[in-house]
């Protein structure tokens, strides 16, 4: 569990974190609007307007995403320099109900 923890985290940096470098780069399978459409909820800021539609959107998104490749991430010190909670980005896996059928 704790190796899911870390990848998860990894990926909530990665689509925060990359997404304010480029538009075109693709990171394990997710463009920088897929990345952006999960920063309402790793955040923790309450001025983005965080609705159920755009929710489903971020599961959306996070079921597409390469989580193997993100785990080569998972020892990143960037979280809290993106602005990154990390205790609701390890909540959010658990609220869109994705499977955890992967190990780092």
């Amino acid at each position: 569990m704790d190796s899911y923890k870390k990848v998860m985290i990894m990926v909530m940096l990665l689509a925060i974190g990359n997404a304010k470098f480029s538009t075109s780069i693709t990171i394990c399978n997710l463009t920088r609007e897929e990345r952006e459409t999960c920063e309402p909820y790793v955040s923790g800021e309450n001025s983005v307007d965080a609705t159920r539609k755009t929710f489903k959107a971020c599961c959306s998104v996070m079921a597409k995403a390469d989580l193997e490749c993100f785990c080569r991430y998972k020892n990143s010190i960037l979280l809290s320099y993106y602005g990154i909670d990390p205790k609701l980005a390890l909540e959010l896996p658990v609220k869109c109900k994705l499977r955890k059928s992967f190990k780092c």
